[in-house]
This record gives C-alpha cells, sequence and structure tokens, in this order.
C-alpha cells in the first residue's frame, strides 16, 4: 500500500505530461480541419514527423522562409484517420507535419538539419515519454533529390553516433491527412497546459538556441 501513492503520481504525471489534449464542448474529437489548404504561390511543401505534431509545428513555425506548420496524419495505410484511431497504433499513421515554406528563403536541405537537430535522432518509435508507432520519426520524400538529401545526412548522422544510428524512417509521401482543429497552433492557443509548459516550450527554446540564425525576427 505504501508504493501506491507514488505510482498514482507517476501515472498522473505522465498522463499531463502526454501529447493529448483536454478536450471539452468545444473541441470535438471528431471535428476535422480541412483536408487540404492551398499554397500561396511561390511555396513549397515539406512533411515531417518526430513525437507530438504539437511539437514539430511550433519549431517549424519559428523558422524564417515558412509560411505555415499543419498538424496531421502520414504514414499509414488506412483513410482518413483521427486522433483517437492513430492513437491505437493500428492505422499505421504517425503524428505528422505539413510545412508550407519559401525555397528561396529556407532549403529543403536545411528543414532536414532542424528535423534532426530538434529530436532525439536515436529514439525508436516516440519522442520522450509519447511513445508508440504514432509517435514514430518519419521523414518524408517526393523527388529523388530530396530522397538524396535525406540519405546523405542520415550517412553523416550514423557515423557521428556509431554504434547508435538515426531511428527515423525514410519514406517516399504519399497522403497527408490534416488533423482535427482543435490541434492546430496548439502550443500557441494553449501555453498553459502541462504538456506545453513541461515539453513542447522547452523542446522548442533548445531548438531556438541551437539554430538562432534561422529564427524569426520575432522569436529573438
Amino acid at each position: 500500500m505504501k508504493y501506491l501513492f507514488p505510482t498514482l503520481i507517476i501515472a498522473i504525471s505522465i498522463v499531463l505530461l502526454s501529447c493529448t489534449p483536454k478536450l471539452d464542448g468545444s473541441a470535438k474529437s471528431t471535428k476535422k480541419a480541412p483536408e487540404k489548404k492551398e499554397v500561396k504561390d511561390g511555396l513549397s511543401k515539406a512533411y515531417f514527423a518526430s513525437g507530438c505534431f504539437w511539437c514539430v509545428e511550433a519549431i517549424y513555425e519559428s523558422v524564417k522562409g515558412v509560411d505555415e506548420s499543419i498538424s496531421g496524419y502520414s504514414g499509414g495505410h488506412t483513410q482518413n484517420p483521427t486522433y483517437e484511431s492513430s492513437n491505437t497504433g493500428r492505422t499505421g499513421h504517425a503524428e505528422a507535419v505539413e510545412i508550407h515554406y519559401d525555397p528561396n528563403v529556407v532549403s529543403f536541405a536545411t528543414l532536414v538539419d532542424i528535423y534532426f537537430g530538434s529530436q532525439n535522432v536515436t529514439q525508436l518509435n516516440g519522442q520522450g515519454n509519447d511513445k508508440g508507432s504514432q509517435y514514430r520519426s518519419i521523414i518524408f520524400y517526393q523527388n529523388e533529390k530530396e530522397q538524396k538529401v535525406i540519405n546523405d545526412k542520415i550517412a553523416v548522422l550514423n557515423k557521428e553516433l556509431a554504434p547508435d544510428k538515426v531511428a527515423a524512417e525514410v519514406m517516399f509521401f504519399e497522403k497527408f491527412w490534416v488533423g482535427e482543429d482543435y490541434h492546430q497552433d496548439y502550443e500557441k492557443l494553449h501555453p498553459n497546459h502541462p504538456y506545453i509548459k513541461g515539453v513542447s516550450i522547452p523542446r522548442l527554446k533548445r531548438f531556438q538556441a541551437k539554430f538562432p540564425e534561422l529564427l524569426k525576427e520575432e522569436m529573438h
């Protein structure tokens, strides 16, 4: 019995510090954002997954040349995934982000550097306490040029990390499903959420300290 209270505290802490929103009447779990968002002229798209999409979305939105970062799901085998279905681990989808960026300001290679520089690259199936296939790291490519950029970067990292290796999957991009609208801009809109304060903001600040030259003016 004496071990019950500490165990409960640990369990509660894990729940609070997980990528899980507290839903109320204004944020129904079935409420979806539009499936596609138009990209402004001159912008390109890129797709990344590395743990909770709240964290990854905020990181990329702080980067010069990134117009928008959208949370959603990719890399799986089912149609119309939802937050609940992807969290079962049976859809194959991971929490991912769609990046709209200006290639004249920030290159795809730099976005890849940001990707690997803002996560634990050796953690398999998750980031931190967010564990499971839905939180696995996947870096998507849309053409051979992007694939080469990714593979070249991984080759360099694997030499630096040996005997450890980069855990991220490299996958040809097929489909991105935009997440429920209550997930969009979650860090910005919910700064006092325990997960945002305890995990997401610290992860963002670590990235910002590592790549100050890539930040938008308002981030300095």
